[in-house]
């Protein structure tokens, strides 16, 4: 397929027709992976047959869409409506996307579907993206299996951007069809009404009203999809999604006190029996009332007529009334047991083991031992009141961190990631968002950072960091997590790598620590940087 079969100009060299054919109400539209002979690399370009006027509404969105940078919707390099003659170079409408690298959502699902959580981060991100395009006043559309990628540095990327037509409301159902997709398999539209088996009762919600057009009952809006997709999952949901749901833990616990609730009533109330003491002994015997032998009489438990102490009776109740059935006897004897005999049985193990343990310890061992032994809780810090022996390095820990970008637009780069850096597992990190252009954050601003809180101040001399090599980045400290990057003094710089050792010229005592990430690394289609881990290395 060369540029004058399809119309374009000969700066794109189509390579491989890619994904499905968009059929509109103004004509058809193929998309090609090409190469940009001018800048070398790789675009998606889309073709609008025929050009001209029937094209220019799909050109005027293009146009809008140019002007969003965000790494879940492709972004638009070039666009033009053409004249209406495909045979002619530059005759043809199309739009030239960025090319995003990966597998698509149907090839990945093609195994299996996924994880929950995998399925919410992926919906998340895509639905941040789309949300974006809603606040310029776009309707993003053409959101498929067949479009979505997974990129391998973990983020997602919708490739056709955007439609040639498209509604907000239909973004959202088609959001949420995509989340029931990921999460059982079953292909949009082939799924029954109802819940999908192994959906989580959250998630099935959020369907279920990302697909209603009822008034009131659908969402308002993408970004509120991605809002509830962020949340954590509510605790008491039921652990296992095909258990039903009298069988979760709080409906075993609910019948439980139930249970113990008639338990109760069987013992109290007007016309009801008393739990009863035992009548009989074990010959079947029947014991004298409690004046023969020699104790105060109990009203309302032994009736006068009854020698044989077989009606116990409540001083309101009838002799029929007041009868104690004998499994019903029998049954409050094995309570009483169990309630008796079970914490005595574990006291009597529990003496058994401190015995037996003591034993073990040797007098001549513990009057040796020259070390106290202390019953306070171990802690990284000295007492109030006290300092370090010298030569003492006590461990220092993160009590938390956040996003820290100045010069953003109020969206920082996956704030959710930031527990990552600091987890203790190198294998974990949080990561900017991939800019275009330039290793400068795209020339969109400084850039960005991690502030970390130690809890109070702490005397450093430096900083440990694992990252992605060749960024570079600043230490800074302040006595504030908010204000401007003036309000935090630099104390060291350098690059990530696997180990890097950002010592500081002269300790310092701070509670606030800013990572500051200066200079971006090449990544996929762009630049970006991780940090995996940040250690944090105490004044001696």
């Amino acid at each position: 397929m060369t540029s004058t079969t399809t119309g374009l100009p000969d700066r794109y060299r189509p390579l491989d027709e890619v994904g499905p054919t968009e059929t509109t109400a103004t004509g058809v539209i193929h998309c090609w992976r090409a190469k940009d002979r001018i800048l070398n690399r790789d675009v998606a370009i889309r073709v609008h047959t025929p050009g001209g006027p029937a094209a220019r509404e799909w050109i005027t969105r293009a146009l809008t869409a140019g002007g969003l940078a965000t790494p879940a919707l492709a972004m638009v390099y070039d666009a033009a409506e053409g004249n209406g003659d495909v045979q002619a170079p530059g005759g043809a409408a199309y739009v030239v996307n960025e090319w995003i690298e990966g597998r698509t959502l149907a090839e990945s699902l093609a195994a299996g579907p996924m994880p929950e959580r995998e399925a919410r981060t992926v919906l998340r991100r895509l639905a941040e993206g789309v949300a974006a395009a809603h606040r310029v006043g776009l309707a993003v559309g053409g959101l498929t299996p067949e479009t979505v990628v997974l990129r391998p540095n973990g983020m997602v990327g919708l490739r056709s951007v955007p439609a040639a037509s498209g509604t907000v409301q239909g973004d959202v159902a088609a959001l949420g069809e995509l989340l029931e997709y990921c999460l059982t398999g079953r292909r949009p539209g082939t799924a029954p009404a109802g819940r999908a088996p192994g959906m989580p009762p959250d998630l099935a919600a959020l369907v279920r009203r990302a697909r209603s057009t009822e008034p009131g009952a659908g969402l308002s809006s993408v970004a509120a999809m991605a809002a509830l997709l962020a949340e954590r999952p509510r605790t008491g949901q039921t652990a296992d999604p095909g258990r039903a749901p009298d069988e979760s833990d709080s409906g075993w616990l609910r019948r439980l006190r139930e249970r113990r609730e008639e338990d109760r009533g069987e013992g109290s109330g007007d016309g009801v029996a008393v739990d009863p003491a035992p009548t009989r002994d074990a010959s079947g015997t029947a014991f004298p009332p409690p004046e023969a032998r020699g104790l105060p009489p109990v009203p309302g438990r032994w009736d006068e007529d009854d020698e044989d102490g077989d009606d116990l009776l409540p001083l309101s109740a009838g002799p029929a009334d007041g009868d104690l059935r004998d499994d019903e006897a029998a049954q409050a004897g094995r309570r009483r047991l169990l309630v008796v005999g079970l914490p005595l049985a574990a006291l009597v193990v529990v003496i058994a083991l401190a015995v037996y343990l003591g034993n073990l310890i040797s007098p001549d061992d513990v009057a040796t031992d020259p070390s106290p032994v202390s019953s306070a809780p171990a802690t990284s810090a000295p007492p109030a009141g006290q300092t370090p022996a010298p030569g003492d390095s006590p461990a220092l820990s993160i009590a938390g961190a956040s996003v820290y970008d100045p010069f953003g637009d109020g969206d920082p780069d996956n704030p959710d990631d930031v527990p990552l850096s600091f987890d203790g597992d190198p294998a974990t990190a949080w990561s900017t968002v991939t800019y275009r252009g330039s290793p400068a954050f795209g020339n969109l601003k400084d850039g960005i950072g991690i502030v970390y809180d130690l809890g109070s101040e702490q005397a450093l001399a430096g900083l440990g960091v694992s990252g992605t090599a060749g960024a570079t980045v600043e230490v800074r400290v302040g006595d504030q997590a908010e204000g401007d990057l003036d309000s935090f003094d630099p104390v060291a710089d350098g690059e990530l790598g696997d180990s890097a050792d950002l010592s500081f010229d002269e300790p310092v005592t701070t509670r606030y620590v800013l990572l500051w990430l200066t200079g971006l690394a090449p990544s996929d289609g762009g630049f970006s940087a991780a940090v995996a881990e940040v250690t944090l290395t105490p004044a001696s």
